[in-house]
């Protein structure tokens, strides 16, 4: 199992480092989280704590406690799964999902696309802001980061024309910038919708191998005396829900 973790754990890694460098020297979106994202941090520290719990009383006797635990991890779990869905589709009411857009080299498919964002039903400012990162291609990659980490800076946006202006002058004093910034597919951002969904689906796994050690209760394979599977299953477990954790802070809390 800790095989499993550190290979999870290079591969977010990748994709991690992957979304930090898309973010350098362009605009990009940083997108406010729907509350459902929220709710889902609640949830998957809730199954991490009542499957910790579980593997605590199995091992002191009390399996139909334990087992009672497990249900309710299973129930934190599905929740969980449930209010991603949900704030999926918050987001794709807002104008951040799947696209087609013309380009100089025919049809393009995109996902949170700047345009869609724009002409969609988020209000700028309370659910996205457009940020401009001046990078010093000097500095280095560290510094760069952590740049990236301070937020950058967000456009300007006038809404009663729809216009967008750089963050560094008044709007009466500068050229609108929104067709330049319309043509960008907020590559760094596409990553937001790659982790995520990787995420769900070792979640997923999770979930199936949690009803199988269910089963293995019911059958009396694992009792006071054979319990690691519960043990195994916990590492997996507080992994996912520490890794969720990061990703909420790395891909809307920056």
């Amino acid at each position: 199992m800790y095989f499993i973790v550190f290979s999870i754990t290079m591969l977010f890694a990748g994709f991690i480092s992957a979304y930090i460098v898309s973010s350098m020297g362009q605009y990009w979106v940083h997108i406010t989280p729907p509350r459902m994202f929220k709710v889902s941090n609640v949830l998957i520290v809730s199954a991490s704590v009542t499957l910790y719990l579980a593997n605590k009383v199995i091992v002191r006797g009390n399996v139909s406690l334990s087992k009672m635990l497990l249900y309710l991890t299973l129930a934190f779990g599905i929740g969980f799964a449930y209010t991603q869905y949900s704030g999926w589709k918050v987001l794709e009411s807002w104008g951040s999902g799947w696209n087609n857009r013309p380009t100089e080299f025919g049809v393009a498919t995109s996902w949170n696309n700047i345009e869609n964002l724009l002409e969609g039903s988020a209000i700028y400012g309370e659910d996205y802001e457009i940020k401009k990162l001046d990078l010093d291609p000097e500095a280095g990659l560290f510094k760069s980061i952590k740049q990236i980490f301070k937020g950058g800076e967000p456009l300007i946006f006038d809404s009663e024309n729809n216009e967008l202006y750089g963050p560094e002058y008044p709007v009466f004093d500068k050229e609108p910038i929104t067709n330049k910034v319309k043509k960008l597919t907020n590559t760094s951002n596409a990553y937001l919708f790659v982790l995520m969904i990787i995420h769900v689906l070792h979640l997923a796994l999770g979930l199936i191998y949690l009803v199988v050690n269910l089963m293995r209760i019911q059958k009396g394979i694992i009792n006071t005396e054979d319990n690691v599977q519960i043990h195994t299953m916990g590492i997996y477990w507080h992994f996912l829900g520490g890794l969720w954790i990061v990703l909420y802070y790395i891909l809307f809390s920056v």
